[in-house]
């Protein structure tokens, strides 16, 4: 991978509180040689099913080789559906999450019924399983679609704290702005 590879990493911010209804998306294009070459912003629905479509906006450079998110379920089971990003966007797309769990299925019974629950299940069972990915001796759980290598992008993005750094400076960017928003 030469250093001027661009990824775009994807990440929310929201306060959790009951009255919020909008999340705020952020996404840092970053190079493998770690410099920031570019922020955007769109914001998703705290609890919907729209952030699939929020990603897909935030991917609009050509220079852009491959998407990094920060986990599948953002702005509470807001799930990002992987294969449709991909198939929209016709490149390799990588979620991370960073600790071991069952799973997300009996957290989405819980929480949703009826349409919102068959939605949601829809979405998560048509996503390929997490494989461990060991960073610096840390273990990062890494789902992907499209060609690519997972292990050497997750490895070549990431520095000694375990995160992908497109992910890293989207997470900072999406805290700045949404506390912004709301200030």
């Amino acid at each position: 991978m030469q250093a001027g590879t661009r990824a775009l990493g994807i990440a929310e911010s929201y306060s959790g509180s009951a009255d919020e209804s909008y999340a705020t998306l952020a996404g840092a294009v970053v190079r493998a040689d770690r410099v920031v070459d570019g922020i955007g912003f769109d914001r998703t629905t705290v609890g919907g099913l729209d952030v699939t479509d929020a990603v897909c906006r935030l991917v609009d450079r050509d220079d852009v080789r491959l998407v990094l998110l920060s986990g599948i379920a953002l702005s509470w089971y807001n799930l990002c559906d992987l294969r449709a990003v991909h198939d929209r966007i016709d490149r390799p797309v990588l979620s991370v999450s960073y600790g071991e769990s069952d799973g997300l299925e009996a957290a989405i019974r819980r929480e949703f019924d009826g349409e919102p629950l068959r939605k949601r299940l829809e979405i998560y069972w048509s996503l390929p399983c997490r494989r461990s990915v060991s960073v610096d001796g840390r273990t990062v759980f890494v789902r992907s679609i499209g060609d690519v290598e997972t292990e050497a992008v997750v490895r070549r993005f990431t520095l000694g704290n375990a995160r992908p750094e497109p992910v890293r400076v989207a997470k900072l960017a999406a805290r700045a702005a949404h506390a912004y928003r709301h200030s």
